[in-house]
């Protein structure tokens, strides 16, 4: 009897920093999504293809969702790209914080954007590493189940790979019966210029601490691959709004941009599998995250896959 193979596209969803990137990356077995301690590290929708003998998911991580909506015009662009990865997908696998979200009153805002969906939804307790004893977690299930008909729920610890298992057979069983939809090599559909510049913006996150905001971008102007085998040649500029800002990237005597670049450059090697030459320079664009066009631009909502994946 031949054995059912089942795909589909399954969006993760939760509030900033629940673990979304961090699961996805977890998942696919490769750094593909940017992860940081600071919310609001993820912008984009970046889909992660996971393909098995008998089975294949498309994730869509998405920007976490937050209380109290989106006051700005970045943050009003993120909140819509989370909500449009709803739309035309099979499965919604919803992340919760046990710890910090014990109860469902602090994710109203999430939970009504799901009933709106009326899509089969698999709910993920994420964290449960940080939790003092496993015990905490029966009032949170009970919680949960009682707000919203979740069709399954999940105690996992995407950091250590702890219940994954489970996790991954629960979202396999209810994704529709059908043929692969992605090649079998295809992992994103992600540019590499798009990678290498969430990349850049990652590493400019986790060595400036507090001190530069989440409104951070990031532009490829050049991707020189003639020389492919041997070296790439990136050359990218940091965008920040502010000249305070701007000296904090660049560190005294050029220090911080030098950190910043050696470390995006080790990675960026990893992911292109080649040497890679990056130049990186910082200029300052004022408020550009309140100004919508720039916030399209910038913010590499507009045309981020006009390379194509890799």
């Amino acid at each position: 009897m031949t054995e059912i193979h089942r795909s589909g596209i399954a969006a993760l969803i939760g509030r900033a920093n629940v673990g979304k990137s961090t699961l996805l990356n977890r998942l696919l077995g490769m750094k593909l999504s940017i992860v940081s301690p600071r919310p609001q590290t993820t912008r984009n929708r970046i889909m992660g293809v996971v393909t098995e003998p008998d089975w294949q998911v498309a994730f869509v991580d998405t920007p976490g969702l937050w209380r109290g909506g989106a006051q700005q015009p970045l943050q009003r662009r993120m909140l819509r790209e989370a909500e449009d990865a709803l739309v035309d997908v099979d499965l919604a696998v919803v992340l919760v914080d046990p710890g910090r979200e014990a109860d469902p009153a602090r994710n109203r805002m999430l939970l009504e954007v799901l009933e709106g969906t009326k899509l089969p939804a698999v709910l993920a307790l994420n964290k449960i590493d940080l939790l003092r004893r496993r015990e905490e977690l029966l009032p949170v299930i009970d919680a949960y189940a009682g707000c919203r008909r979740f069709d399954v729920i999940v105690p996992i610890c995407a950091r250590t790979g702890e219940n994954l298992d489970r996790l991954t057979d629960e979202i396999r069983a209810r994704l529709p019966e059908g043929d692969a939809i992605f090649p079998a090599e295809m992992l994103t559909d992600a540019s590499e210029r798009f990678l290498c510049a969430e990349i850049i913006r990652e590493k400019v996150f986790r060595l400036t601490g507090q001190e530069v905001p989440y409104a951070t971008a990031v532009e490829i102007e050049r991707f020189d691959e003639a020389e492919r085998e041997r070296i790439v040649r990136i050359f990218a500029r940091i965008v920040v709004e502010r000249e305070g800002q701007q000296r904090i990237v660049i560190g005294k005597g050029g220090a911080k941009i030098k950190e910043i670049g050696s470390s995006a450059r080790r990675d960026i090697e990893r992911l292109l599998g080649t040497k890679v030459f990056l130049d990186l320079k910082v200029s300052q664009a004022r408020d550009w995250s309140q100004k919508p066009g720039a916030v399209e631009r910038l913010g590499h909502f507009a045309g981020r896959d006009e390379e194509g994946g890799r």
